[in-house]
């Protein structure tokens, strides 16, 4: 059909690309040093360890992993995340928590069940793309609250929401990365996730607590999710075994009220019936063999050091004036350049230098963050990082010559 837009709704008519899913086919080129992605390294995959646990999976319940499951997911998975999410400080049982297929599956369902066309969800400045874009596709109207280095400011988010009180809007939910925050690295302390429950219960929002990183920690102790301080059901966690077991498993987790809970299964079972039932019992048999706090600290183990170059590179090599930071876990440092700059044009000067990156705009709903960009640790080699950086800083150098003529 030569005109089939016409028949797309006024949703899908709306949609827009994600800025990271294309850049990542950009920097498919092996010779590019790619610290775009939000990738873990594939060394990190405990290949040899699944192999065995795949064959058991397949010789004790081939038959029941091989077909449909429940929507909410395999029950001793959800046993053992809510036995785990119990250590962390939540207070949960296995009835409270669905599998989706990945965080992203997740985000949908909450704008599904949240937003009507219009409706304003508070997000971090910056925040996370494919929250930002999940939400967006249906049609919200996000607003960013400002962080600092100890993440979302809580005056300025109350600041915002008593403003939109007086112009009688009200905000449907708070969306936080809290622990090792994408894109910015950085983690809210307890004392402030402590008072963003207490805006939420003051003004009767929910929070939607995001947290894919906080088991990848390397210089910080433990710190409480946002779920462990809620008295009164209204925050929605959710977790994920892409980057502490694989991303191509496409498996997460959701914790939230047994209300809350039901509405969320209702939507999945016409998103997609049931989540990838033999990846659930791979992962479940990855936990009862207690290999995964095990993997999670190879893991650290790993990352620490990538960090640890990539922030020496830059003192080494990114001009005076940049800020940055040092992330303390998770897998993403930002950086901010010295004013002029441009990181969305800089991008293509980068490119040619065959190293790439996320330019900050893509993370910031108001359109700010145009000199900043996030740069991810976690995927290329230590010879990659370093050689990269040099590449980059050069690039950056290069730039503020021209600015400076």
């Amino acid at each position: 059909m030569e005109n089939i837009s016409r028949l797309y709704s006024d949703r899908a008519g709306k949609m827009r690309k994600s800025e990271i899913r294309e850049l990542l086919k950009v920097t498919q080129d092996p010779e590019i040093t790619s610290f775009a992605g939000g990738l873990p390294n594939p060394k990190s995959f405990p290949i040899q360890d699944l192999q065995g646990v795949v064959q058991t999976v397949l010789d004790h319940h081939g038959k029941t992993a091989l077909q449909y499951g429940t929507t909410q997911g395999l029950d001793e998975l959800r046993e053992n995340i809510a036995e785990r999410s119990c250590k962390d400080g939540i207070d949960v049982t296995a009835d409270n928590i669905i599998i989706t297929s990945g965080s992203q599956q997740a985000l949908d369902t909450v704008g599904k069940i949240f937003l009507n066309p219009g409706d304003i969800p508070l997000v971090g400045l910056p925040t996370y793309l494919g929250g930002i874009n999940a939400f967006r596709s249906y049609e919200a109207n996000l607003i960013g609250i400002p962080l600092d280095q100890d993440g979302m400011i809580i005056d300025a988010l109350e600041e915002k929401i008593k403003y939109l009180q007086k112009e009688n809007l009200t905000p449907k939910f708070i969306y936080s990365v809290p622990t090792f925050q994408n894109p910015a690295g950085v983690v809210m302390p307890e004392s402030r996730r402590k008072k963003l429950i207490d805006v939420a219960n003051e003004y009767d929002l929910v929070i939607v607590e995001d947290d894919p990183y906080s088991k990848l920690r390397f210089d910080i102790p433990h710190i409480k999710p946002i779920k462990a301080f809620d008295d009164e059901g209204r925050v929605i966690y959710m977790s994920t075994f892409s980057k502490i077991l694989s991303p191509g498993f496409r498996l997460a987790w959701t914790i939230a009220s047994e209300k809350l809970t039901r509405k969320m299964i209702i939507c999945k079972q016409a998103l997609d019936l049931c989540t990838n039932t033999f990846t659930q019992f791979i992962a479940n048999e990855f936990i009862k063999s207690g290999s995964l706090d095990l993997h999670i600290m190879k893991i650290c183990e790993m990352y620490k050091p990538k960090r640890d170059i990539m922030m020496n590179a830059m003192e080494k090599y990114f001009p005076d004036g940049h800020i940055c930071n040092k992330p303390k876990g998770g897998m993403f440092a930002w950086v901010t350049l010295p004013e002029g700059i441009d990181t969305e044009i800089l991008f293509l000067d980068a490119l040619k230098e065959k190293v790439a990156y996320v330019h900050g705009k893509a993370f910031c709903v108001d359109g700010s963050g145009g000199r900043s960009m996030r740069l991810n640790f976690s995927y290329s080699s230590n010879e990659q990082i370093e050689e990269g950086m040099k590449r980059l800083g050069a690039v950056i150098d290069k730039k503020l010559k021209v600015l400076c003529q």
